[in-house]
Formats: C-alpha cells, structure tokens, sequence
C-alpha cells in the first residue's frame, strides 16, 4: 500500500462515517475543512513536523483512561466563572451561569444560527494557519466537533473564565472547539485545567483587535494515560497583546500546537510552557509565530524537566515578514535531564525577511548541577528536596511569563506537588 493509500485509509477509519453538520454559521467552515483534511491526509512520521513524535497513537483507537490526579479549583482565589465539559459535553450542573460583565458566552452545540459573532473567526483562524505547515488534526476537529464555548468579549471581564475538563469515560474520544473575539480594547483570562478525554483534540481561535489583551493559563497535569493535541490559533490587531502560559505533568502523549499572527503594529505575544515528564510520557510543545506588523514582540520561553525515558520535544519559528520592521524575537527552550535515559529534541528556526530586527533564539540540555546539589545538601537539606528546589528554580523564567502574581504562584505550587508525587 503506497503512503498516500494509507493517509486515506487511516483518515477513512478515523472519520468512521461522521460527516460535518450542514446548517447553522459553521456549515460552511466545516465543509471546508473537511475538505483541507481529505487533501493532506492524516499526519505520519514523515512528516517534516512529526518527525519528533510519531502521531500513531493519535491515528489509532482511543485507549482507557489511566490514573487520575484530581486537583483544586485554578484561580479559585479569584472566583472563576466556571464552564465544565465532561467527557466533552457541557455538564450545566457542575457549571456557572453563563451571563458575564464585560462579554457574551454561548455554547458552540446551543448557536447554530445562521448569524453569530463567531462566525468569521469559527475555522478561519485555523484555515490560515495551515500554511505553509499542515495541521491535519486542527482541520479534523473544525470539521466534526459539536461542543465548545463561544466568547465574546466587549469590556474588562474582572472573573477569570475557566474551562474545567473532567474525563470519566475509557475509550472516549473528544473535540472541543472554542472561538474568542477580543472587541478593541477588552480584556480577559482564560484558564484551562483538567483532562479532555482519553483521547483529546482542541482548537482554541482566538481574534485580538486594536489595543485588547488575552491571558490564556493552561494546566495539563490529571491523566497518566491521555493522548491530545492542542492548538491555539491566534490573531493579534494593533497594540494587542497575548500572553499564554501551560503547564504539563502528565500525559502519555500531549501536543501542543500555537499559531499566532502579529498583524497590526506594536502587537505583543507571549507563549511559554513548563513540563515535568517521566518515561514513558512524550511531550511536544510546537510552536508558530508570524511578524507581519512593525514593531511588534514575541517571546517564547519553554522549560522541561525529564526522567526515565521520558522525550520532551520543542519546534519554535519565529517567521518575519518584509514589512514586520523593528520587531523584536526571542525564543528559548532548554531541558534539565535527572538522568541519562531522557532525551529532548529541538528545532528551533528563524526566518526574517526584514532587515531592521532584533531576534535570536537558543536551546540547551544539560544535567542537574552537582555543584549546586552538593551545596544545598551540605546545608541540611535532603538530596531529594534539594533537588526539588534547583528544579523550581529552573522553571522560574517560564513561570514568571504569567502575569496575574497569585496564577503564578499558583503554578508554583503546581510544580511542587508534581515533584512531591515522587514523579520526577
């Protein structure tokens, strides 16, 4: 069986009869994108942005959920609005009300009119960001997911908006697609916890104008044995800025992709991610951002811890177009391996067609420091909490990328409990 006989075989059997809904404003989007993806195939190791993790388990059946480590509410301190999906569906019970100061909230299964305020951001976003990289699974989700939360946000929302994901289904496959349009000048958080399934895909779009700012807090740490892909597709008009921070523990495969276009002038973008994994866990942050505006910054800070046979991967671009003069690219991921059966895999690139830019971009892997150790434990401190406090200490520049002080120190204590599990 030739490769392209096989990406057909596999899309067929991974489709398994569904076909896109055909009324309400996503028909249209939906139809395409089934279309994208019957172009381009399921992804396969050869692909140049699946070389690093082989999508296998992604193509194949959802497996059975695995260990569960259940967590307290994130951002409770700052009274979250909180929208639940278990198994992927809206669980309105385990839910706040919808209404919310500063914005609109309705359910992707719940708006199928032919008119909405997502419907020029639904599956847009993720057209665009198919070039010039292929985003198979991004496509797939557009095409056949029923269930997400579409934001509107028009003010500064004070609450924090918190998607909590709960997985109690084995063999249970789930798309969630959530859309966000930012008015100019509003404000909002977005945080994101808990598993999406057995097996998860999600597909944020996210559309930024003039002069509005989007947190996005993710924290990736409830089920040994989950497979997901993420993506966030992103948009940023004039003097708009998103900042995006997740934080990963567990997982037997988790992707996640970021797709952001500066387009306006004196836009700004921060991704960062901070990941503790222990073999047999792989981990992929991946990484896009276009510079189309002036002036306009991007940063992307990325920290990984490794143990037993665990592989962390990160591919960063950083892509400036001609007319993105005087923009400013950073770009950094390095990884702290506890032992020598880890490995981590970088590409990082830069591509610049302006000539009047500031970026660079680095990638490190290295053991713990035994200097360091040796000194804290000649202090009286025990070698595994000396160790504990060198790995903190190492995840303080991704952490430090989240703004809202008690959210970071929240991730801090994230971090800690991962390292008291003995995981790491």
């Amino acid at each position: 069986m030739s490769l392209q006989s096989r990406h057909r075989a596999d899309l067929a059997a991974r489709l398994g009869g569904q076909v896109p809904p055909s009324a309400g404003f996503t028909a249209h989007a939906r139809v395409r994108a089934l279309a994208r993806l019957q172009a381009m195939g399921l992804p396969h190791g050869r692909d140049e942005y699946w070389r690093y993790t082989a999508p296998d388990l992604l193509n194949g059946p959802a497996p059975s959920l695995g260990a569960q480590h259940p967590q307290g509410q994130l951002g409770a301190a700052l009274n979250p609005l909180v929208l639940t999906f278990c198994d992927g569906v809206f669980d309105a019970a385990a839910s706040s009300d919808l209404a919310l100061a500063g914005g609109q909230i309705a359910l992707l299964s719940r708006a199928q009119t032919d008119l909405h305020f997502a419907q020029d951001i639904y599956g847009s976003l993720e057209e665009r960001g198919q070039t010039p990289v292929a985003r198979p699974f991004a496509a797939l989700n557009t095409a056949l997911a029923q269930e997400g939360v579409l934001l509107h946000i028009t003010g500064k929302v004070v609450r924090p908006i918190l998607l909590n994901y709960v997985a109690k289904s084995d063999n249970c496959d789930v798309m969630l697609h959530h859309c966000i349009k930012m008015d100019a000048g509003a404000e909002a958080s977005i945080l994101e916890q808990g598993g999406l399934g057995a097996r998860g895909n999600l597909v944020i779009e996210a559309d930024l104008a003039q002069g509005s700012v989007l947190h996005h807090i993710r924290s990736q740490t409830s089920d040994d044995a989950a497979l997901a892909v993420t993506h966030l597709f992103a948009r940023l008009h004039g003097d708009s800025a998103l900042k995006s921070f997740t934080l990963s523990a567990h997982g037997r495969l988790i992707r996640n992709e970021t797709v952001i276009e500066l387009l306006g002038d004196h836009a700004s973008a921060h991704v960062a991610g901070a990941s503790l994994i222990a073999g047999p866990d792989h981990h992929d942050d991946t990484v896009f951002i276009t510079h189309q505006g002036r002036a306009c910054e991007s940063r992307q800070v990325f920290k990984n811890v490794l143990k037993s046979g665990a592989v962390g991967v990160f591919q960063g671009k950083i892509l400036v177009r001609q007319s993105a003069q005087k923009t400013d690219g950073y770009q950094i991921s390095q990884s702290l391996l506890l032992d020598g059966d880890s490995q981590f895999l970088a590409k990082p690139e830069l591509e610049i067609y302006a000539d009047d830019v500031k970026c660079s971009h680095g990638s490190t892997s290295g053991a713990i420091d035994e200097t360091a150790l040796f000194y804290l434990q000649s202090r009286g401190i025990a070698r595994a909490q000396a160790q504990a406090l060198l790995v903190l200490a190492f995840m303080a520049e991704a952490t430090q990328e989240i703004a809202n002080p008690d959210l970071a120190e929240e991730m801090r204590a994230q971090i800690e409990m991962v390292l008291q599990r003995a995981r790491l």
